[in-house]
Order: structure tokens, then C-alpha cells, then sequence
């Protein structure tokens, strides 16, 4: 078996191994009927231990995806640890149209000594016209050395927004601040400056992420720094600017509860590639591990034929393979069930899930009185500083 580890980031990806990946069903661990009742009795996004179950050789259901029409979409990990005291982390061109950032830097400044920085987000019209910019969707978090809870919170925000009516124009030639919030923040030593967002622009643009002292305006840092940061590899996702933002994915067939427990994992990089981009910097192609930013709208069919009802739960499937992964924080949008439509983290009762046998209830479903088929909707986006990727197990419950 053959893991690939990404061990200088503390946004840690670890990638299934092709053979469990391959389709085969390998015979899983021991479910036992008496977890029934403590998947359906527990609360929402609590943990729920399910000893001698949870494992990767569960049967994995196979789906169909596909790219959605969505923005063009930027990350900035790449270099994950800004060494340097001023430098720019990235900068790419736009088009008119609807832009996703989501930036994800960490103040790494020990030389001459640590220091205070800000890590800001930069936009400069390029076009010859007055560029109006609207925030369509906003998530923007505090730094903190606690990344867990800002990739867990950004993401819950970015989900909960509903954007802003007002719109700002640049002049031709002019930059503004993306993020006002990014401006005044202070990134201590080993900080990470955490920000997610949506919008539109109507005239040709450039995006920049800088970091800088907490005194200089970011629009004056803009006009001084020159130095594109070399990307390092090995600690961060990537950076760059990339087609693929949005997928749509369908189960094939209709998952029946008599099948038993099963699995739908996304995001690992063998089933679901990593999407291509392109890095301007080095005028070459870049590829985004972990696909970070990008959203996954899952439908799943299902039925029971067996009176049955759904419990779906996730899990920290990597925790035993490196020291890397022991721990997992995640938030999705999940459809109505036993509790009610909505933005979920996950865990909902402590930071983070560590390792069997400790599973996370997203939903219970109920199963229709006449067996029909019924849809689960469900919408995940890979969750910034956790090990991945985040298995869903569909485990058929008992709800009488």
C-alpha cells in the first residue's frame, strides 16, 4: 500500500492507495445492531464510537461527476509559510466575470527574528474602464494558530453568507483591499490568514496576496513589492488560478439500505483527480492537491427495502497512517432528515474528530412508508487544515 504524505503543511493530505480505490470489495469491519440506536439517539455533529467498524475496505459506491459552470477560482497555498518579511505569496489576472479567492497563508517570518505582519488581499483594475466589484459570498476569520477552527469556520461562513448589495469602483490603473478586515489584522509568528470569498468584477483585473508590516497600507505595499515568492511544493495545496470550481456528483444507481454499509469518498486523488490550473509565475501548469475551495454538490439516491432508515457519518479515516493526520474538522450543507436542512460542522461538540472509533452523525434519514426512492443532497468543499479526504459511510439504522 502506497500512501503519498504531505508532511511540512498543517493542512495535511494523505491519498488512498489505488487498491482500495479499485472498485474491489474487500470484506469490512464488524457492525454491530447495537449501534443503531446510538446513531439514531445521537445529536447532530456529535461523535458517536462505533468500535471494530469504521474502516477503509467498506464498499465503496461509485458515482458519476461533473464540472459545473462556476467562477474563476484562485488559492493562495503556495508558499503555505511566508519566510519572508515582505514578498507577494501570489498574483494572478481575472476576466470579467465572478471570481473565487480563498487564501490560506501562514506568517513563517523567524529571520532576522519573528515579527508581526499582515497578509493582505489585493485587487488592481487593469481594464480601461471604471471596474465595479460586488461580494457575492464573505468569510473571513481572525489569525489564529488554531487552524482547525478557522477551516471549520471558514467554510461555515463562506456557506452562511449572503453577500453584500454594495459595489466599489477602482479606477483604471487603482487597487483596493479585497478585504478591508485583512488590512487591520495582526498575523503573528505562525498565524494563519484565512480568507474565502466570492465576487464579481466587469473590466480585467489583477489579484494580488502580499504580506507586509502591520503599518503599510496594503495599495502602498502593492506599489513597492516586486518579489513573486517561489512556490515551495511540499507545504502547501498550490496556487494559481484554475477553471474548476463547482462538480455535481450523482451515485450510480440507487443505494439500497439491504446492501448494508458503504462509502462515497471524493476528494483523495486517484477516483477524484486533483483539477489543473494554471500558475502565472512560472507561466506553467499547476495542479491543486486537495482541490481546497472547490464545491462539491453530492446527490444521493437511495431506498429501502427493508424498512430501514440512513445514518450518514464520516470519520477521520487517515488518523492511523502518520502523525500528520490526528485530527479532522469539517463543515457541509446537508438536506433535511431527522434534523432540519443546514450548515453542520463537524464535530458540533468539540474541535475535532482523532481516529477510530470515533464517527461524526451528519443526518439521519428516515426511510419513505412506501419504500420509494429518495434524493439526500448534501454539499462538501474539502476542509482547510484536515487530513484527507473525508470518507461519507451511508450505514443503513434500525430507527424503530
Amino acid at each position: 500500500m502506497v500512501y503519498i504524505i504531505n508532511r511540512m503543511t498543517k493542512k495535511r493530505i494523505v491519498l488512498l492507495s489505488a487498491v482500495l480505490l479499485s472498485g474491489i470489495n474487500l470484506k469490512a469491519q464488524t457492525y454491530k445492531p447495537e449501534f443503531d440506536k446510538l446513531l439514531v439517539n445521537a445529536k447532530q455533529g456529535t461523535i458517536v464510537e462505533l468500535p471494530g467498524f469504521l474502516s477503509e475496505k467498506l464498499p465503496e459506491i461509485p458515482y458519476d461527476k461533473m464540472i459545473l459552470p462556476g467562477p474563476q477560482f484562485i488559492i493562495s497555498d503556495d508558499p503555505e509559510y511566508i519566510r519572508v518579511p515582505e514578498g507577494i505569496s501570489l498574483r494572478e489576472k481575472v476576466q470579467p466575470g465572478a471570481v473565487r479567492l480563498y487564501m490560506y497563508n501562514v506568517n513563517g517570518v523567524k529571520e532576522p527574528q519573528k515579527m508581526d505582519r499582515k497578509i493582505t488581499a489585493l485587487i488592481r483594475n487593469t481594464g480601461k474602464s471604471v471596474l465595479h466589484i460586488r461580494m457575492l459570498k464573505y468569510s473571513s476569520q481572525k489569525p489564529s494558530g488554531n487552524y482547525f477552527q478557522i477551516g471549520k469556520q471558514g467554510l461555515a461562513d463562506y456557506f452562511a453568507s449572503k453577500g453584500d448589495e454594495k459595489i466599489r469602483e477602482i479606477k483604471p490603473g487603482q487597487a483596493l483591499p479585497i478585504d478591508e478586515k485583512l488590512e487591520k489584522n495582526i498575523v503573528k509568528y505562525d498565524e494563519l490568514a484565512h480568507g474565502f470569498y466570492e465576487f464579481t468584477v466587469d473590466q480585467p483585473a489583477e489579484i494580488t496576496i502580499l504580506q507586509t508590516d502591520p503599518a503599510t497600507p496594503g495599495v502602498k505595499a502593492l506599489e513597492r513589492v516586486t518579489n513573486i515568492l517561489p512556490p515551495k511544493g511540499e507545504s502547501g495545496a498550490g496556487r494559481g488560478i484554475y477553471g474548476v470550481s463547482n462538480y455535481l456528483l450523482r451515485n450510480k444507481g440507487v443505494f439500497d439500505t439491504q446492501n448494508g454499509p458503504s462509502a462515497i469518498t471524493v476528494a483523495e486523488g486517484v477516483k477524484d483527480n486533483w483539477v489543473l490550473g494554471w500558475e502565472s509565475s512560472r507561466n506553467q501548469q499547476a495542479k491543486l492537491v486537495g482541490n481546497y475551495g472547490v464545491m462539491y454538490n453530492m446527490e444521493i439516491k437511495w431506498k429501502s427495502t427493508n424498512g430501514k432508515g440512513l445514518a450518514l457519518v464520516t470519520w477521520n479515516g487517515r488518523s492511523a497512517d502518520s502523525k500528520w493526520c490526528n485530527g479532522m474538522a469539517a463543515t457541509m450543507v446537508v438536506s433535511k432528515g431527522l434534523f432540519k436542512e443546514g450548515i453542520i460542522q463537524l464535530p458540533s461538540d468539540r474541535l475535532i474528530t482523532r481516529s477510530a472509533p470515533e464517527s461524526i452523525l451528519i443526518q439521519v434519514f428516515p426511510p419513505a412508508a412506501n419504500g420509494e426512492e429518495q434524493t439526500i443532497k448534501l454539499t462538501y468543499s474539502p476542509p482547510g487544515a484536515s487530513c484527507l479526504p473525508t470518507p461519507l459511510i451511508l450505514i443503513p439504522v434500525d430507527m424503530k
